[in-house]
């Protein structure tokens, strides 16, 4: 395997560090020319003096003086998002790692398909807001685009060698997050602390609340859909506490295929770099000879509003899962500065997308129109 060069977009978030742990792990299987971030310049500037990429870029350009005064390296140093979006198609990049949160990376991936690149996607919004158009685009493009869920990662392992036809359903498995066993009265009163407390994983505050609600679920079942390509119908979701099984695939002679593992994102991040190979991996096993409980239940849609209307929006089409994604930002955000309360965050989609979605075939300004209309709407509603 040859060293494959590494941008990677939101490199001080969750996946972006991970990754960086990888290449620690491989520094000769992988080298990085791009690492950028958001806000978060303290600790881009110690990434940039350790790996010493090409290109460094901090988005929020009031903070780029700080990053200059903080890099030793002779680096070269961008800010803004017109330059995060031109830096993924630079020749000296093999794979561009989208950990950008929200539609944010929207762009960032369009550009990589434009510019051929292998894309490894952790911005599931991409596919949520865009899949359409982004699935068209691959087609015509020698760019691909591996999962970096581990939802998406398990699903993918699963079909390696199996044809699409004989795929009967995917079963996407979720952990139920902290109020599994909470009723629709105790959600009532969830705090920001409580909902920030995942029991399995460790992730970013917005994609923690999305689990919480389970809305980052029924965003899992849009990309899926448009991952495999195969109708939303034919995914269904179901509750496994352990999160031990990420997700598994029944085929037409009634057999199934499952990926099992700990938790733990380095394991979808290695293989979405090393597609259709695999690298050693330092990182904890099952111990298959101590006893383990595997169980499965349904979902429950009343008290887990928000993915049964993530399922209506791409049933709906058009601009809904636009509307969907961008009102559900918007109410996570309005949840964590406490202006509203846990269980109005589904409230706050639901009238966005009764306000605002329609059918109309959907461009890029169409999506970003949208997006803008919808974050207006979204952030007055009571």
């Amino acid at each position: 395997m040859t060293k494959k060069r590494l941008a990677i977009l939101g490199s001080t978030g969750s996946i972006g560090t991970q990754t960086l742990e990888i290449v620690r792990q491989h520094p000769d299987k992988f080298e990085i020319t791009v690492l950028t971030a958001n806000t978060n310049v303290d600790l881009l500037a110690e990434q940039i003096n350790e790996f010493k990429p090409k290109y460094g870029l901090i988005c929020n350009t009031i903070l780029f003086k700080n990053l200059q005064d903080q890099v030793t390296t002779s680096t070269k140093l961008l800010s803004g998002n017109q330059e995060l979006t031109n830096l993924v198609s630079i020749p000296d990049v093999d794979i561009v790692v989208n950990s950008l949160v929200g539609f944010a990376g929207f762009s960032s991936t369009m550009e990589s398909i434009k510019a051929g690149k292998k894309i490894a996607l952790a911005n599931k919004e991409s596919l949520v807001v865009g899949g359409e158009l982004i699935m068209n685009a691959l087609k015509h493009s020698k760019s691909y685009l591996i999962p970096i869920d581990s939802e998406h990662s398990a699903m993918l392992q699963c079909l390696v060698g199996e044809p699409k036809k004989s795929i009967e359903k995917i079963i996407i498995t979720a952990s139920g997050g902290p109020f599994r066993t909470f009723t629709i009265d105790q959600m009532k009163s969830v705090t920001k602390a409580q909902a920030l407390n995942h029991p399995n994983w460790d992730m970013g505050a917005k994609i923690t609340i999305d689990s919480s609600t389970m809305m980052n679920k029924g965003l899992e079942i849009i990309e899926a859909h448009w991952l495999f390509e195969i109708p939303v119908d034919k995914i269904e979701p179901v509750i496994h506490p352990q999160s031990i099984i990420h997700s598994m695939v029944t085929f037409c002679d009634g057999s199934s295929k499952a990926q099992l593992g700990p938790p733990d994102m380095k394991v979808p991040i290695i293989y979405a770099l090393t597609y259709p190979n695999r690298l050693p991996l330092d990182t904890p096993r099952m111990d298959w000879t101590l006893s383990h409980e595997l169980s499965f239940q349904p979902v429950d849609y009343e008290r887990f509003p928000c993915i049964k209307l993530a399922i209506e929006s791409i049933k709906i089409g058009g601009t809904a899962p636009a509307v969907l994604n961008a009102a559900n930002e918007v109410a996570v955000e309005r949840f964590l500065n406490e202006e509203i309360g846990y269980i109005d965050i589904p409230k706050i989609v639901e009238k966005s997308l009764n306000k605002l979605s329609s059918s109309v075939k959907i461009s890029v300004e169409i999506l970003k129109e949208i997006d803008t209309e919808t974050r207006a709407f979204a952030s007055r509603i009571d």
